[in-house]
């Protein structure tokens, strides 16, 4: 059993940069692969980001956001700059025990409660 809980979201302006934190329970953090997904209101969740051997982004944050982990602090990470109102959603990070099907939300084993970010114009 795995749980996460994020932190690190709040209100920011057009341009800005937060960084969120996903803190694990559990001895075998370091072999999950660790997602980013976030859903903006009447919207579906979707990716963005995720760390496993390597790493992959949505091509709406490529350029803009990174992620990156601790595991010997059992945490990952997703630094974003260049905010835009666009990216106004509830960020939730997702753990995966198997390093297949890694942009798809359904495949995710466990999942935090979510995290607001709001970017204004």
């Amino acid at each position: 059993q795995v749980q996460l809980v994020e932190s690190g979201g709040g209100l920011v302006q057009a341009g800005g940069s937060l960084r969120l934190s996903c803190a694990a329970s559990g001895r075998t953090f370091s072999s999950y692969a660790m997602g980013w997904f976030r859903q903006a209101p009447g919207k579906e969740r979707e990716f963005v980001a995720v760390i496993s051997s390597t790493t992959y982004y949505a091509d709406s944050v490529k350029g803009r956001f990174t992620i990156s982990r601790d595991n010997a602090k059992n945490t990952v990470y997703l630094e974003m700059t260049s905010l835009k109102p666009e990216d106004t959603a509830v960020y939730y990070c997702a753990a995966k025990a198997y390093y297949t099907d890694l942009l798809n939300k359904r495949r995710y084993d466990y999942w935090g409660q979510g995290t607001q970010v709001t970017v204004s114009s």
